[in-house]
């Protein structure tokens, strides 16, 4: 990226803001309205049969994600400026090609969840909110300066504690959850094997790890002090430690927030025999006669601030990797007149996804899909990344720990492993 155009002196933050950042906001972003459906989904279906999974991919999702913004804070560039530099080019634009259809299919149904949402609680016709919360995303994206921008969505993961109230009002048989976490029944069919890997691809998502590189990018550009530590080593005490407590909050969050949904529809929509859930909006309604107004009131509202918070991060690294594989000015430090192609990237992306809604393609199922494509992309994408940030010739000296590494190599290989056992189950049943 190159520098500011117009040095701006930042607004001023609590400290707690300031220490949560792009790991709280990348976090909070995986529980989008598409996120919400497939937890909804997994619940509603398998019960708290797939409970375990966001247990298991808390500490390989933390992993991950502090090895993405490790290596935007060290070179100063996101994942897709360093790969296209440092990996095969044809691999690396095909990856990147998939991610960004998978993030397009996201783009299209959150905002129709949003539409659909925002209908249920007060009426009218979601279409229409479908093209408003398009347009909203992309002038508070395009004109909003970034670190306003970065705060705003900060005060929206607090929209997330929804779901924390909605699990707090409805009967829930915690003897019953904690026994499916620690010894999971796992049933050897296609069903249950596709919706691991749909929550794997919605929890370990590739527009994450571009994201969150990108956004340590953006809070280094938005503070003249800051510089990336291969230039500045002296500031890399302090930045590697905001960044691994930054992505533990981050990721817990995003993780707990997705097994209060779980747990909800589990205990409600599927012990009253609801196991078909389409999307995020479908699931609140669903929850309205089974566990009480409040619930389905919390559950609707959550759908429509999550969804504000998730557009920016589906658009943006879609606009990370594409620009920076092309070598574009990128950024939204950057005024949009500097960099137009970044931020067309970003305006071409909502509308073609806000189209999804009005041209019969059926974004539900091009969200099912988008998720199991997040989980088998994530594979070589997290091989790629890991190499990368345990090679010299691209961290210098900020190399990343043996064991930060291997955490990095076992949520590879355990992502590998559960999208060949879903090919096997899809194949042989």
């Amino acid at each position: 990226m190159s520098a500011i155009e117009e040095p701006v002196k930042a607004p001023r933050t609590s400290l707690l803001l300031q220490v949560l950042g792009p790991g709280l906001i990348t976090g909070a972003s995986d529980d989008d309205p598409s996120g919400i459906a497939t937890y909804s989904q997994a619940g509603a279906q398998f019960g708290y049969a797939t409970a375990w999974t966001l247990v298991v991919t808390y500490p390989l999702m933390c992993g991950i994600q502090e090895i993405s913004g490790v290596i935007g804070r060290v070179t100063g560039r996101g994942i897709a400026g360093n790969l296209v530099r440092n990996q095969p080019g044809v691999l690396v634009k095909l990856l990147l090609g998939l991610m960004i259809l998978a993030n397009v299919c996201n783009l299209g149904a959150d905002l129709g969840a949003m539409g659909s949402g925002l209908t249920l609680l007060i009426g009218g016709p979601s279409g229409l909110y479908v093209v408003g919360f398009a347009i909203i995303t992309i002038l508070l994206e395009v004109f909003l300066r970034y670190a306003r921008y970065a705060n705003v969505l900060k005060w929206l993961t607090l929209s997330l504690l929804a779901y924390v109230g909605s699990v707090l009002v409805v009967n829930v048989p915690w003897g019953e959850v904690g026994l499916a976490i620690v010894w999971p029944k796992i049933e050897p069919t296609a069903d249950y094997a596709m919706i691991v890997v749909a929550v794997l691809g919605t929890t370990i998502s590739p527009y994450l790890f571009f994201w969150q590189a990108g956004l340590e990018v953006e809070e280094q550009q938005e503070h003249e002090e800051a510089k990336p530590l291969r230039l500045a080593p002296e500031q890399a005490p302090d930045a590697l430690r905001r960044i691994r407590w930054d992505t533990i909050v981050g990721m817990g969050l995003s993780n707990l927030i997705a097994l209060c949904i779980m747990i909800t529809t589990a205990a409600t929509l599927h012990a009253h025999g609801v196991k078909d859930i389409q999307s995020a909006s479908q699931a609140a309604e669903a929850l309205k006669p089974i566990a009480g107004k409040f619930a389905f009131l919390l559950f609707a509202g959550g759908i429509i601030g999550t969804g504000l918070l998730a557009l920016p991060s589906l658009a943006g690294s879609a606009a990370y990797a594409l620009g920076e594989a092309a070598r574009w000015t990128v950024g939204l430090d950057q005024r949009p007149r500097r960099a137009k192609a970044f931020y067309g990237t970003i305006v071409v992306a909502t509308l073609v996804g806000a189209a999804m809604n009005f041209v019969g393609i059926d974004p539900i199922k091009a969200l099912i899909w988008s998720a199991v494509l997040n989980g088998v992309a994530a594979v070589p994408i997290m091989a790629m990344v890991v190499r990368m940030a345990t090679q010299s010739k691209v961290m210098g000296k900020f190399a990343i720990s043996r064991g930060l590494a291997i955490n990095g190599w076992v949520g590879t290989g355990f992502m590998a492993v559960a999208v060949l056992v879903m090919f096997a189950t899809m194949i042989f049943s």
